[in-house]
């Protein structure tokens, strides 16, 4: 079993930052690829962002490219998600998980998820 925590989440302004973080409990950190989904109030869940196990490749939705920066430590089990020029639209709860493949934008792509952390962007 993988458990994910994410942290960093909160309430920002429109055009702030935020640096989302998720350790992972696995040894075998660096075997998985990891990725952000995010899910908005009475909207279905949505991909955000995935990263390859050593960190040469990503993936984003298009509402967030240019703005959006997935990176990982596989030192420290750990994936990140740096939010710049933040926006109303990019409030919702936000969740990592942990899968074979980085090119998986579908939840079920991916076999492990962490509780979530909430992202508040006020305008």
């Amino acid at each position: 079993q993988v458990q994910l925590v994410e942290s960093g989440g909160g309430l920002v302004q429109a055009g702030g930052s935020l640096r989302l973080s998720c350790t992972a409990s696995t040894r075998t950190f660096a075997n998985f690829a990891m990725a952000w989904f995010r899910q908005a109030p009475g909207k279905e869940r949505e991909f955000v962002a995935s990263i390859n196990w050593s960190g040469g490749s990503t993936e984003y939705v298009d509402s967030v490219k240019g703005r959006f920066a997935v990176s990982r430590d596989n030192s420290k089990n750990t994936v990140y998600l740096q939010m710049n020029s933040l926006k109303p639209e990019d409030t919702a709860v936000y969740y990592c998980a942990a899968g074979p493949f980085y090119r998986g934008r579908r939840g079920d792509d991916y076999d492990y998820w962490g509780q979530g952390t909430q992202v508040t962007v006020s305008s």
